[in-house]
Formats: structure tokens, sequence, C-alpha cells
């Protein structure tokens, strides 16, 4: 037997199911977010919605980082990479993200920029070892979850005094988007339909622990409940928070307890807190301009801050007006409401962030066929 099939019961998953039903109350509605793209991929995948009651609702959050990451950015990324004597290393999913005017690194890359996909921030370091008269950055990019390597790999080319070695940093933190999607009063409404409630994100938790939700649930009230990525783990999640929902308790709960502390990974966040600190606000795409949501290099390790070394300055530029993806991502709208989804837009012609990510809600919806069955139930 597989591990994974422990969390993949059918029978368990239809005791849950019961469960829920059994407890919600049929006078009022649940509305739940999860934050993470990996739990709407799950929901999608193996239909969790359709064992929920009419009366839970799931509204698909932020995601992944490539969602989130404003055009603004690959635009700047694409015009340091114009710069001759750049080589660009970047995760290979950020090749289709959108720009401005259709740009995207993929399309730079055809035109002649140096433009190297890796695996991981060693192929970085390699590289720069490899080509050593040449300027390599690194485009890095994440939540908490990929944010330790990026610290390991800047200490690493300062041992090895390697000056030809930068990063594009655009590293972002989850808790501080949360407190913006409630907090914020056109986000917090997400169209007219407020959130009662988060599952929170599994990876970034591994690293950051449950402590950092705290104060978010003693200021707005909302519980959060820390699942897994496996359908057990997502209807159990469900369930807590409708039990926290119906006793009036706000808390944070841990329902990953095989991968997740309160404290967290604390060697992995005692890298992060040698490199980096908080940047005063960063521009997330569908939550614009969130305060103290992004981190920037110190001014210890400003020699291999990218936009310091070439004088790169923030721009904003404007999504693709047609596209749904910024509604999408603070919960306002869902795949399904998008004209785009299934038409011009897909996997192979992606116009927004939410279907060239792996792990966005469109791309869910697409790989699953859940848009078809959406659009039909809207419309009867």
């Amino acid at each position: 037997m597989k591990y994974s099939d422990e969390f993949r019961d059918k029978t368990i998953a239809q005791g849950l199911a019961r469960a829920i039903d059994a407890e919600v109350s049929s006078q009022r509605a649940y509305r739940f977010m999860e934050f993470c793209g990996g739990h709407t991929h799950a929901i999608s995948r193996y239909g969790l919605e359709d064992l929920l009651p009419a009366n839970v609702r799931m509204i698909h959050g932020p995601g992944c980082p490539v969602c989130v990451l404003p055009a603004s950015r690959i635009d700047m990324a694409i015009r340091l990479v114009e710069r001759s004597e750049v080589t660009l290393c970047v995760y290979g999913d950020l090749m289709r993200a959108p720009g401005s005017q259709g740009q995207s690194l993929l399309r730079a890359k055809a035109l002649g920029a140096d433009i190297r996909m890796v695996y991981s921030t060693l192929d970085a370091i390699r590289l720069a070892e490899q080509i050593p008269g040449r300027e390599v950055v690194f485009f890095a990019i994440g939540f908490e979850t990929t944010t330790p390597p990026t610290a390991v790999m800047i200490r690493i080319a300062e041992s090895k005094r390697l000056e030809g070695l930068s990063v594009f940093c655009n590293h972002v933190l989850t808790p501080s988007a949360m407190h913006s999607i409630l907090d914020n009063p056109k986000i917090r409404n997400t169209g007219g339909v407020p959130i009662d409630g988060f599952i929170g994100p599994a990876h970034v938790s591994t690293i950051i622990g449950t402590q950092p939700y705290e104060p978010l649930v003693e200021q707005f009230e909302k519980p959060i409940v820390v699942a897994g990525f496996e359908p057990l783990d997502i209807l159990q999640a469900i369930l807590m928070l409708v039990r926290q929902v119906n006793q009036h308790r706000y808390e944070v709960e841990n329902q990953y307890r095989r991968a997740v502390t309160r404290e967290g990974n604390l060697r992995a966040k005692d890298e992060v807190s040698q490199v980096f600190e908080l940047r005063d606000q960063f521009e997330w795409r569908g939550l614009g301009l969130v305060p103290n949501s992004g981190l920037k290099l110190k001014r210890s390790y400003a020699k291999f801050d990218a936009e310091t070394r070439f004088a790169i300055h923030d721009m904003r530029v404007a999504d693709d007006p047609a596209c749904e993806c910024c509604a999408i991502l603070r919960g306002a709208k869902r795949p399904a409401d998008c004209k785009l989804i299934g038409k011009i837009c897909t996997p192979e012609t992606p116009i927004g962030a939410c279907m060239v990510s792996s792990e966005g809600a469109c791309a869910a919806y697409w790989t699953y066929g859940r848009v078809r069955g959406e659009q039909v139930r809207q419309r009867s």
C-alpha cells in the first residue's frame, strides 16, 4: 500500500462528507477560502466540492507565486535580460507568465535573450561558476517555501566570491496577503461574498509554522485551519472550520500535524532572517500594493541585489482587461466566470497567470474538466 492511499480512502471521505452535512446549519452559508493553489487542484481533482452541502462554498484564493506575480515584474525582468551581458535563470513555470502587451520571458528568449531554465538555486550557482564573464541573475520567486534556498544560494555565492551572480527578488509573504484580503474592503467582500474562514497553506506552514496566523485570527475573528493536500486532509479541515463557525470560535487549528508545527522550521527561518528584510510594500496581481508583503536583500548583501546593481525601477502596467485572473485571485469570481477560459485561454494558449501556472485555479478547472460542468450549472 502506498502511504498516500491512507489519505484517499473513499469510505472515510464519504464519512467526513456526511459529518459535514450533518453539522452545517441550513440557516446560514459557509464560505471558506483555500489560499493555496495546491488545495484548489486537489479540490478539483477529487471532486470534493461535489461532496459538500450546497451552502458550503469554497472560494479560490491567490493560489501560487506565479499567479500573483504582477505583469510589471515580468516586464522588469525582460528589460533586465535585454542587456547583452545578462543571463537570466528562471524556473520553468515562469517562462509563459504574462507581462504587458503580450510579453513573456518565453517570447524574449525566442527573440534572442539569454534565459536559462533551472531546477534549483544550485543550478544558478553552477552556471555562474561556468560563465564567470557573464552577469548571472536568478529570478527568485515564491512564498515562504522557496525563500530559504534563495538565502542559502546568496550565502554560498558570498563564500565563493561569485561577483557575477545576483538575485531579482520576488519572494512574498502569505500572512500579509491574508491580512490584506480581510482588511481591504474591496477585497474583503470579494465582490459581495464575505469569507468565513481559511484553509491555510501547507508547504508554507512547514516553514513558518502556525504562529504567524494567530494575530490574523485575533484581529479579524476568522478561523484558519492549516491542512495537507490529500482529499481527507481537506475534508477534515472543512469539518473543523464548520465546527468553529458553528461554535463562534476563532482559532488557528493544525490539521497537518504530521508536517507542521507551531514554530515551523527554525533553521530555515534563521537562514531567511540573515539575508532578507521586509519591503514597505509589494504589488500582488489581483490584490494591488500589499504592505509588508515582500522581501528584499539586506544592505549587507546589496551587492547580490539585481535591482540595485542594474538600477531597475518599479513600474506599473495594466493587466489584460478581458482576463478575469485578478478577480479570481481575490475570490470575487470563479474560473468559469471568465469568457476566455476554454476558448482562447487554454494551457497551450494562456492569457492569464491563473492558466499559466500549474497551481492556478483556471489550470485546475481545465485539467480536471470542471469548466464546462460549472458553466452548465450557472446556466441552469
